[in-house]
């Protein structure tokens, strides 16, 4: 077998709306197609005794044990490695249970489709499913173990923290989109203008001046001090002679840990003597030059966590330890300890297993202890020296036993040192009485205090920590997403794009739009190229600046990635036609139309879908929405859009030359189609079917008609406005049109305008694009012979495969099967050919420019117009 492609489904798809996030992987099954699991010998059992636990998969049959009654059965190796693909990402402790195994028109290639909880895992796990069925199938041993362990790294090195993940769960449950912006813990919520960012749990509400003093643990301490905050006695030391001074000043026993430290790295207590001093500063100046020393309090360790200057959670935290019991060694205590099922690799679990590293055998040595040494019954035998959940530790809710008094003390510290998050470290007997009272006092304050010991303590009631959080960055009546409009379809799209993008501009919104030749903020192009994918949308989504955005999405990015957006507000269909058939699975125009559905169905409950009330695929899928659904038809008198418009739909028609919306049996006329610049005097059809798309969506959106009119009127198409969209350069003797058409249906478009068009010969330059059907090119062939006197055929690009002379000859096959009699000549370069049509144009002539890199050709056509311009 053989992986042909895999790729990362991130957004909505082809396969599920709501199921973001999926591997695709394109899988050649080779010999094996021929064998389906009922004539492997012994696979049955093989697949069963290395995974028992799939008895729990249903799969179609419904039942436990379902999976395996279709190996019984007889079922094909793809879908086998789809459920194989599941299992061992849930053995690796990421639940995951969506998956679709679908045969392409190619016999024995299949797209093989599963979920997954981080992209690089499944990654992974497509190449490990592949490899254990060959395994299985050949009945060899495999270390499915070392895969499985191998996805936990992997998983603990890319995924969100336990407290960035707590917060984004809690967005997603509110419907806050989010978006990671890198492979960090930096997170953006929301979109656009409304977004707000947080890395870890610092938020973009938080003090820089603040973090800066909590880092700083000798000026917090000082700040505390002069607010009459308990504190630790204590000072700096960077060498022994300080080291000295400080313990004659404060005494045995003391702590030592770095003055930038974190998470407990390099910190030393309970230290008594000043050769384990010595040794604690040199540990601890491993993490920073400057070393804190303080006075070693004894009572526990407790941390408050304070969020926007309210209590939120308390949690009392033991360092990682082990209980004796008379007969097991030290080590024989952690590994059984590490069995707790709650203890995990990294963040999975609850609890993190117990790892034996240098400050486990110094506290040891202290004791004169190995792991060797067998403790007594209920000796506690201390592991770690800080109580990190990071290292194994422990902790315990104790947020509802707090004192009144240590809950003003520890929100007073959070206004002290100016945190919207704070966590307040403590030591002391208890947190029931006031820290005055049983001589606590505060270790440290920190700046992004880590959530996990309040989302799930060991022991004691779990707080919902991130809950605050959001309730802090978005507050009641706070939008977190902004309008959301997007184009897909055929043909239509970029023009339509960039028409709404220009009605919601002249309504004053700040607006980012993609379209197929750059991404634009507020009419300024920050990247040129075809921008209609997830990333482009992105991009758009991420600017903090953009407050609309209008989204042309294609097929490309669909198939790819899935959607850029997790839903819109209003999306478009402007037409689903023939083109790009035969690529990536796509070879009919209902497998084209479930690509463009993908759009239509990321639509909210009460946004809108438009659709084109002409064309038959999009009225199929009218029938798979449940949002509302709007029309539009250029023909009033269309049996559709008149059957719409008895049912009281709204139906934008082009009727009596009037661009109009229609409600029922009301009438809303926006504008005359000959006073729309975009409609070339109403002679491009096409183009009307754009303003009618774009009107309805501006009036759906809630703009006032008139200012969708005035939008009308003040759009011209121009090279810089609409590059490629029916761009007309008028030279004294001819005229030059230069469009972006290259399937059947555009070139229908630019047929129906030019029956409109006067002139002594239509010229027209015209190529193939390689990786279209051959049916496809030569009927382009055939309709440019019925529009043009006299065609010439350049073929320098977009070979993609096939020969110049191959696309040629089927461009001439075409022109011939036509029937026409036009004259036809082979310039290959397409600015050659250009040159050569102007350079022989006619008085009066015509010349149709179709091509797909509109920027050279109109920069060509516009050199040669602006040279005509200064020899006047």
């Amino acid at each position: 077998m053989k992986i042909l492609k895999t790729q990362a489904l991130r957004g909505p798809n082809i396969w599920s709306i709501n199921r973001k996030r999926l591997i695709q992987m394109r899988l050649d099954l080779e010999e094996m197609e021929q064998f389906p699991t009922n004539k492997i010998e012994g696979f049955r059992e093989r697949i069963e005794a290395m995974f028992p636990t799939m008895i729990e998969h249903r799969c179609s049959e419904g039942t436990r044990g379902g999976f395996f009654s279709r190996i019984e059965r007889g079922t094909w190796m793809g879908h086998v490695i789809e459920h194989i693909a599941l299992e061992i990402q849930s053995l690796a402790g990421m639940e995951t249970g969506f998956g679709r195994t679908r045969e392409t028109k190619t016999p024995g290639i299949y797209n093989v489709v599963f979920s997954y909880t981080e992209e690089n895992v499944g990654l992974f796990a497509a190449e490990s499913a592949v490899a254990i069925a060959e395994a299985l199938i050949a009945g060899t041993e495999y270390d499915v173990e070392g895969d499985i362990q191998k996805m936990r790294e992997i998983r603990e090195r890319v995924r969100l923290g336990p407290s960035t993940g707590s917060i984004v769960e809690e967005a997603v449950s509110r419907d806050i989109p989010w978006i990671r912006l890198g492979t960090n813990s930096l997170v953006q919520l929301g979109y656009g203008i409304n977004q707000m960012r947080f890395q870890a749990t610092i938020t973009c509400k938080t003090s820089s001046i603040a973090v800066d003093i909590a880092c700083n643990k000798e000026e917090t301490k000082r700040m505390l001090d002069l607010a009459s905050i308990p504190v630790a006695s204590g000072g700096i030391c960077v060498d022994e002679e300080d080291l000295q001074v400080t313990i004659q000043k404060i005494g045995y026993p003391i702590v030592l840990k770095p003055l930038d430290g974190n998470h407990g790295k390099g910190a030393s207590i309970n230290v008594k003597t000043w050769e384990d001093a010595i040794n604690g500063l040199a540990y601890a100046q491993k993490y920073s030059r400057r070393v804190i020393v303080e006075k070693f309090i004894t009572g526990y360790d407790f941390r408050v966590l304070i969020i926007d200057n309210k209590l939120v959670a308390a949690a009392k935290r033991e360092p990682a330890h082990v209980k004796g019991d008379g007969t097991q060694t030290i080590q024989q205590l952690i590994d059984e300890t590490n069995l707790d099922p709650r203890r995990g690799y990294g963040h999975e679990n609850v609890l993190t297993q117990i790892d034996v590293d240098r400050d486990t055998t110094d506290l040891l040595e202290k004791l004169d202890y190995t792991l060797e040494t067998v403790p007594t019954k209920d000796e506690v035998i201390y592991l770690k020296s800080t109580a990190n959940l990071s290292t194994g530790g422990t902790s315990v809710d104790v947020t509802d036993m707090m004192h009144p008094e240590n809950i003003f003390l520890c929100e007073r510290i959070s206004r002290v040192i100016g945190l919207d998050v704070c966590g307040v470290d403590i030591m002391a007997q208890n947190l029931t009485q006031p820290l005055k009272e049983n001589g606590g006092c505060i270790l440290e304050v920190n700046a992004a205090p880590g959530f996990r010991m309040h989302l799930a303590p060991s022991e004691g009631l779990p707080r919902n920590v991130a809950a605050p959080i959001i309730d802090m960055l978005y507050p009641p009546g706070k939008e977190s997403r902004i309008p959301i409009i997007a184009v897909t379809g055929t043909n239509g799209k970029t023009t339509t794009t960039r028409l709404i993008a220009h009605i919601v501009k002249n309504n004053g919104y700040k607006v980012g739009f993609t379209t197929s030749d750059g991404i634009y903020i507020q009419n300024h192009m920050m990247e040129k190229g075809d921008t209609t994918g997830p990333l482009s949308a992105e991009y758009v989504l991420k600017d903090p600046t953009v407050e609309f955005a209008v989204l042309e999405t294609a097929r490309g990015g669909i198939l790819r990635s899935g959607l850029g957006f997790g839903r819109c507000d209003i999306a478009i269909i402007t037409n689903i036609q023939e083109d790009h058939l035969g690529l990536c699975d796509i070879h009919t125009l209902d497998d084209l139309a479930r690509v463009k559905t993908t759009v239509v169905r990321s639509v909210k409950k009460d946004g809108w879908a438009i659709l084109n009330a002409e064309d038959e695929q999009c009225m199929k899928v009218a029938n798979e929405l449940s949002c509302n659904i709007a029309y539009f038809s250029l023909d009033e008198d269309n049996p559709v859009a008149k059957k719409l418009s008895k049912e009281g739909k709204i139906v934008a028609v082009y009727e009596n030359g009037f661009i109009t919306i229609k409600k029922g049996e009301w009438k809303i006329r926006i504008e005359k189609a000959t006073h729309v610049p975009l409609t070339l005097g109403g002679k491009a059809r096409f183009m009307i079917a754009n303003v009618l798309a774009a009107s309805l969506a501006g009036y759906l959106h809630g703009f006032k008609t008139e200012d969708i009119s005035l939008s009308l009127q003040t759009f011209i198409p121009s090279a810089a406005q609409t590059p490629g969209r029916m761009n007309i350069f008028e030279f004294k003797r001819f005229k030059v049109l230069i469009d972006f058409a290259h399937n059947p249906s555009g070139y229908r478009g630019i047929e129906d305008f030019l029956t409109s068009v006067e002139a002594t010969k239509k010229i027209g330059i015209i190529a193939g694009v390689g990786d279209r059907r051959d049916e496809d090119i030569r009927e382009c062939a055939s309709i440019a012979a019925r529009m043009f006197d006299h065609i010439i055929i350049r073929q320098e690009k977009y070979l993609r495969g096939r020969t110049e002379e191959e696309i040629i000859g089927l461009i001439m096959e075409g022109i011939e099967a036509s029937g026409k009699s036009v004259t036809t000549e082979i310039i290959k370069k397409e600015v050659e050919a250009i040159e050569h049509a102007i350079k022989n144009a006619e008085e009066g002539s015509f010349i149709t420019a179709l091509s797909d890199v509109v920027t050279n050709a109109i920069e060509i056509v516009q050199e040669y117009l602006d040279k005509e311009n200064e020899q006047d």
